[in-house]
């Protein structure tokens, strides 16, 4: 007999998610369905606005994701504008987006995703100096684990569960059979847990540097950048250097080798070696270290095909809201690519239902309509094809183009761990894939400050000029990599304003419903054929969830720009504790 279970809201994530899964009889998912249940966005806003305008404006699509489409707005106007900015802007831009991606992956790991992996609980009864001695064969320099500071980790935990103020620690599986890390090895993860809370309030400062503040960083403009006494100061230059070595020192003696354990620990664990049933992947280049150099490739790779990286076509971007709560109007299409993409909210509501309760018994509530619209977010296809993006498919390209920066540390890892390279088609190597690309950015990343600081002797260019001309028609848009993946932001220019905006962000091409084919997204194919452990307790749904970093507030973006209420919507949160 089959049943229903539905985990909503997804928590430790940015936005509304809801997984709805169908298992069978031996608690194996056969159908899953995911859902962004919260209708809101900036898109439309932008629409009408001097174009200089839509970078500033755009970036307000997600409090996490600032820069990221801070820069996507300003980049995808610079492009229709046939604008390069001068090497000194490209530069600034790229050492901000390094603080981005350091600070997304390791706040990631610990504060989102990391209770996925470490149990709280069974910390409390290790053993410090066996954790002490276990830190060591991880690293030569391990940080945050000698005897005495993880003695008064266990005191600050403890005195949190005797206050019953668990805070993040609430609610949570503890003792759940698929934790596998012993004790001391959970100690040691609690404290590097604890220890990120000092360290990326210094990522943090990093983006400030030349952003002005962080979030919402306000330095970038059409044309360049404007942090110009910034880079012309010595001290600021050495203290966003400073602050990328101890985050570096982070990355590479706590991070990484707490993944290192998990795959070692986690490799005979069923529900984390699956997760990754759809095998296309997407990326771009991005990071850049010098002219035009990059640390991550550009390509397409099909069915997990290694052998053969494919060149991305543009044209065949599109999306489609066969089963989103959207219609498209004037158009015959089931598809549009972004240039000619509409928003249109188009509500059909929820079913009457049954589930399974918090109690193992089944319940009446409202559920999705699983024959028809489900979700607030798009369907984006390339090709006519479902595509993962993220630091998986980062990695999975960089591979398969055999590029030079990604390939010896994804290599090392392998190693490091033991695993086979299939092994990185799963949960536990999408996981395993974002610290791979935050190792990367550590080993390389300085070289982009070098190349700043060269280039500044000769050269303290940083703003290109330009002119909009209200005659003409412009076309632009920017596409990249950012923390969760491949992100686009496209834009039309008539009459001197935005005459129309679309962005297609990672969590849409992750989080998607179905399409007209009935051809799944990467979340919903990521749990088909997960075994649960206990019913009740889905962790093996969450921690699949977590590993894609979701951010569903980037996913669903549009708003009525006179104010107008365009409906009302009562979500009913249930059942699944997380």
């Amino acid at each position: 007999m089959t049943k229903r279970i539905v985990v909503d809201p997804i928590t430790r994530i940015e936005g509304h998610l809801r997984i709805e899964v169908i298992v069978d009889e031996n608690n194996v998912i056969t159908d899953a369905f995911s859902s962004s249940t919260l209708f809101r966005g900036l898109e439309t806003i932008i629409k009408g606005r001097d174009p200089r305008d839509a970078g500033f404006i755009a970036q307000r699509i997600c409090g996490v994701c600032t820069y990221s489409h801070y820069k996507a707005g300003i980049m995808a106007v610079e492009d229709a504008l046939e604008i390069t900015p001068p090497l000194n802007a490209q530069m600034v831009r790229s050492l901000m987006n390094i603080s981005l991606f350091l600070h997304d992956h390791v706040l990631h790991f610990y504060t989102l995703h990391g209770l996925d992996w470490c149990d709280i609980t069974s910390a409390l009864k290790a053993d410090p100096r066996k954790a002490a001695k276990e830190a060591f064969k991880h690293t030569e320099y391990p940080i945050n684990t000698g005897e005495d500071e993880l003695k008064r980790v266990q005191k600050r935990v403890a005195d949190f569960v005797k206050q019953g103020a668990l805070g993040p620690f609430n609610n949570a599986y503890w003792g759940h059979k698929t934790y596998h890390f012993t004790p001391e090895q959970n100690l040691i993860v609690l404290s590097h847990y604890l220890k990120l809370l000092e360290v990326q309030r210094e990522i943090a400062k990093m983006m400030a540097i030349f952003g002005a503040k962080q979030p919402h960083p306000q330095s970038l403009t059409v044309g360049g950048i404007t942090a110009v006494m910034d880079i012309l100061d010595p001290s600021r230059i050495g203290e966003w250097k400073a602050k990328f070595e101890m985050v570096s020192e982070f990355i590479n003696y706590a991070y990484y080798p707490d993944v290192v354990m998990a795959a070692k620990m986690f490799n005979n664990e069923q529900s984390v070696l699956k997760g990754c049933n759809l095998k296309n992947f997407i990326s771009h280049s991005e990071m850049q270290i010098g002219i035009n150099e990059y640390l991550f490739s550009t390509g397409v790779v099909l069915d997990g095909d290694l052998s053969k990286v494919h060149a991305i076509d543009e044209e065949l971007i599109k999306e489609e809201v066969t089963n989103s709560w959207y219609k498209y109007e004037n158009t015959q299409e089931v598809a549009l690519h972004p240039y000619s993409g509409q928003t249109n909210p188009y509500h059909t509501g929820f079913k009457d239902g049954q589930s399974l309760g918090p109690d193992g018994k089944m319940i009446d509530t409202k559920l999705l309509d699983l024959k028809g619209k489900y979700s607030w977010i798009k369907s984006p296809r390339y090709d006519d094809m479902p595509m993962e993006v993220g630091p998986l498919a980062t990695i999975v390209v960089g591979l398969a183009a055999k590029n030079p920066y990604i390939t010896p540390v994804a290599t090392k890892f392998l190693k490091d761990s033991g695993l086979p390279i299939e092994a990185l088609f799963s949960t536990l190597g999408r996981t395993a894939a974002r610290c791979i690309e935050s190792v990367v950015i550590c080993k390389h990343g300085m070289k982009a400050l070098d190349t700043l600081i060269e280039n500044l002797k000769s050269d303290q260019t940083t703003c290109a000029p330009y002119i909009i001309d209200k005659n003409k028609v412009y076309q632009g848009r920017y596409i990249g990599n950012v923390p969760r993946g491949m992100l686009s932001h496209w834009v039309k220019i008539k009459d001197g304003v935005v005459e129309n905006y679309q962005a297609v962000v990672p969590s849409t091409w992750n989080a998607g419903p179905r399409d007209h084919k009935g051809q799944k997204g990467p979340y919903e194919m990521s749990l088909i054929g997960t075994k649960i452990e206990d019913l009740t307790r889905p962790l093996e749904i969450i921690r699949t969830i977590h590993s894609f970093d979701p951010c569903i507030a980037c996913s669903v973006h549009m708003m009525d720009t006179k104010g107008n209420a365009l409906g009302e919507y009562k979500v009913e949160p249930n059942f699944a504790k997380i």
